[in-house]
């Protein structure tokens, strides 16, 4: 736990220290986590603010064609597969709650509405795991690709761990005043420095600590 606090340090020292703040309904952000799978931020963004400006309410994207919700949501990359998605979740909701909304889980324990949410096709892991973390305050750590890579260069877990076990082993590690701001801050340092591709060891404020980035370091190493 020592090593994480100091990770969380360091990165809070180049990035600052994120406090949460809700800004989306456990819908919206289900429906704007969604529309991140494999795309950037600024795309995503876009993607969530058509369908706000093309539709009034959850009920009326629900209710409309498929081909509508991917004309509202093309900027924000693999529109068809999204507009589909999100139109069946909105359907299964009001199939189960008589409403489309997801307040309630705000009443649930972490893990009931973790489950809860993975019912849904398209909803894994890290989706439902974003959901409760960002839109209601849970300590719960989300492991996307870049949380993945940085922890596996760090050595925090195997090379042969996948993100959906990396869950639970990190959440383990993590106290809980930390879980919010290590996770966008990891984010934040996967996206300008950790790359998959090409990370700039030379500029890591964890390079102290990581064995990867030693490695690398090392004359006669790429």
């Amino acid at each position: 736990m020592e090593r994480i606090r100091r990770i969380a340090a360091l990165l809070e020292k180049a990035y600052g220290r994120p406090e949460f703040s809700r800004t989306h309904s456990p819908l919206d952000e289900l429906i704007l986590t969604i529309l991140s799978q494999n795309t950037s931020s600024v795309n995503y963004g876009r993607a969530f603010a058509g369908l706000r400006e093309r539709f009034g309410s959850w009920d009326e994207v629900r209710l409309a064609d498929e081909s509508e919700i991917e004309d509202a949501i093309r900027m924000g990359g693999l529109a068809r597969i999204k507009a589909g998605r999100i139109k069946r979740v909105l359907n299964d909701i009001r199939s189960l709650r008589g409403e489309t909304n997801l307040d309630f889980i705000a009443e649930m324990p972490d893990e009931e509405a973790r489950a809860f949410l993975m019912r849904f096709g398209g909803v894994g892991l890290k989706t439902a795991s974003c959901v409760l973390m960002f839109s209601l305050g849970r300590p719960v750590f989300p492991v996307d690709t870049h949380v993945h890579r940085i922890a596996r260069r760090l050595g925090l877990i195997g090379s042969s761990v996948s993100a959906e076990a990396a869950h639970d082993i990190l959440r383990e590690m993590i106290p809980d005043e930390l879980v919010y701001s290590l996770h966008v801050n990891l984010v934040t340092h996967g996206r300008r420095v950790c790359k998959a591709q090409n990370p700039k060891c030379g500029e890591c404020v964890l390079l102290i600590l990581c064995p990867y980035g030693h490695a690398r370091m090392s004359p006669g190493v790429g």
